[in-house]
């Protein structure tokens, strides 16, 4: 049976609620998270706003300075959870089997309704007026726009969602998948971390192309994801669509020989535990939209604190300032500490932005 996967991706979800329930937000650009004359982070950012560089997990401040025009709201997480049930609640009406990704994406396998085709691209193309349904009904539903990914895989359909944001519709046929990876970075595959992608440019490996014409040993640079790298550059992956809810998070934890609560000493730990953190997110190709700080006194009083942002998290940089602002936002440093902690939730691939150039 020829399989047909669905990736669906709502469009700067957050700051795209804001400009829907707010009429004089619309064609603004919104930054969604703390004011600029404030301590805090920008969570997401409209697509009027990223045209200035305004990117999630940057400072506010920066943000102003960026785009100084800029509208800042505050984020209202239990209005865009509630918005995600709604179009999960459509997604449901159309497939049997959805993996929820996070609030905003997900995959869904349709092949099924398409088993009376033979042929996988004759299926695929069969599916495209499902999709255009899908984006029609949250559209007319919920007043908010999707991209899709249409293709016989979980990567193909994740790179069609990407491609032509926003409220874009990428059909990538089998026939013509191999063409369309070749022009993209190596960074595009699901699993190639920035340690794994400065490992294979350093081999002149840039592009997928490369990868497929190489003749190199590639278990000598990327170890054992050396067969996985290549059937990616093919264009083939056979991961299910796994409609389990676990929470898959990474952590990472320091206890003091000392309790304290000398500055340097927990910026250091911090700094330390983000560059954990972020190693690990790169060894697993992963990007993560929650950063969650844990503290434990010297009473042995734990608390925990976290953030979510709209784009994925990957640099060890980013996690760590996200992590000295939580601790800052709500002074958990009251007390001398006995244990200091990172950890991060809500693993999605990256976002690959340069997908959005022209083939």
């Amino acid at each position: 049976m020829p399989r047909v996967i669905f990736h669906v991706d709502m469009d700067a979800f957050f700051a795209s609620v804001e400009q829907r329930d707010e009429p004089a937000y619309r064609g603004q650009p919104v930054i969604v998270g703390a004011p600029p004359d404030q301590r805090g982070v920008v969570c997401a950012a409209s697509y009027e706003a990223r045209k200035f560089q305004v990117r999630s997990a940057m400072p506010s401040s920066t943000a102003a300075r960026l785009c100084p025009h800029g509208i800042f709201v505050r984020p209202r997480m239990e209005a865009y959870r509630a918005e995600s049930a709604a179009i999960m609640d459509i997604l449901r009406t159309v497939a049997p089997v959805i993996e929820k990704v996070s609030v905003d994406e997900a995959y869904l396998e349709v092949s099924a309704a398409f088993a009376h085709h033979a042929d996988a691209d004759a299926a695929l193309e069969a599916a495209v007026p499902v999709a255009a349904e899908i984006k029609s009904r949250i559209a007319r539903e919920r007043h908010l726009t999707a991209s899709i990914g249409v293709a016989a895989n979980k990567f193909l359909a994740k790179l069609g969602s990407d491609f032509q944001k926003p409220d874009g519709l990428t059909l990538i046929r089998e026939r013509d998948k191999v063409a369309f990876l070749q022009p993209l970075s190596v960074r595009s595959i699901h699993g190639v971390g920035p340690v794994t992608a400065q490992a294979l440019e350093a081999q002149g490996l840039r592009t997928i192309a490369d990868l497929q014409n190489t003749a190199a040993d590639l278990a000598g640079i990327v170890g054992s994801f050396a067969e996985s790298l290549q059937r990616r550059a093919w264009g083939d992956d056979d991961r299910p669509v796994d409609p389990s809810d676990e929470r898959k998070s990474i952590s990472a934890e320091n206890t003091f020989l000392h309790d304290t609560d000398h500055r340097p000493t927990l910026r250091a730990a911090l700094r330390e535990l983000a560059a954990d953190v972020a190693h690990t997110l790169a060894g697993h190709g992963m990007g993560a939209r929650t950063v969650q700080v844990k503290v434990r006194y010297t009473d042995f009083t734990t608390l925990t604190r976290q953030l979510r942002v709209e784009e994925p998290l990957t640099s060890a940089d980013e996690i760590y300032r996200l992590a000295c602002y939580l601790l800052a936002r709500d002074r958990l440093v009251k007390s001398p500490l006995r244990l200091v902690g990172i950890g991060v939730f809500t693993l999605v691939p990256p976002r690959r932005h340069q997908l959005l150039l022209p083939l």
